[in-house]
């Protein structure tokens, strides 16, 4: 991705849509916050719709659980967090998100 500079707006942790998450990741992400994998599973998680996996929870306002409202935005998780997180968007993006993310701004 050309002049990608993450702007820490934390935007992209607000856009609707499923965090995926690995059998590894729950472990990891668990141990980080000093909880069971099933506990971390019970509080945090949910099953997808197509049920083929657990995505991270929102907030009721649609927003990550693990977003911070410090300034600049912070994920809670940062050491741990998802691979879908720290691919976006090299690895993975949708169409029209560099009009969304102030990061891929290229003006």
């Amino acid at each position: 991705m050309e002049r990608f500079q993450c702007r820490r707006c934390g935007r992209c942790c607000r856009w609707p849509g499923y965090v995926r998450l690995t059998h590894d990741e729950v472990d990891a992400i668990a141990g980080f916050l000093e909880m069971t994998p099933e506990a971390f599973a019970e509080k945090y998680t949910r099953l997808t719709a197509d049920r083929s996996g657990l995505s991270l929870v929102e907030r009721a306002d649609g927003v990550c659980v693990f977003l911070t409202e410090a300034r600049p935005a912070a994920c809670r998780i940062e050491a741990v967090k998802p691979r879908q997180c720290r691919d976006f968007p090299e690895k993975w993006n949708f169409p029209g998100w560099e009009k969304e993310c102030p990061g891929g701004d290229r003006t």
